[in-house]
């Protein structure tokens, strides 16, 4: 069983800046992707950023420019760079992993992050 550990969330203003991490318990080389997802309270889970097996990255139009998702396979770590953080990134982030041979997917417990003045 697969877990995905995250950490770094928090209280921050409007324009300043947190740094994810979701820590795998297996190399994150056996996924075939990894990503960033959250939810507000009353939408629908959306995803932030996801992150291939070779590095190819995406992102939601809502935080292009603002947010950058990294890997580091030594430490079967990624991450998500928040900067310039606005009212409306008020979420639960979740860490998403996806098996290379068989599509499941994983899911950390996920981290709150508050932007608030």
């Amino acid at each position: 069983q697969v877990q995905l550990v995250e950490s770094g969330g928090g209280l921050v203003q409007p324009g300043g800046s947190l740094r994810l991490s979701c820590a795998a318990s297996r190399s994150i080389y056996t996924f075939r992707a990894m990503a960033w997802y959250r939810q507000a309270p009353g939408k629908q889970r959306e995803q932030v950023a996801g992150i291939t097996r070779v590095g190819t990255t995406n992102y939601a139009d809502s935080v292009k420019g603002r947010f950058t998702i990294s890997r580091d396979n030594s430490e079967n770590t990624v991450y998500l760079q928040m900067n310039s953080l606005k009212h409306e990134d008020t979420a639960v982030y979740y860490c998403n992993a996806q098996d290379f041979n068989t599509f499941n997917n994983h899911w950390g417990q996920g981290t709150q992050v508050t932007v608030s003045s």
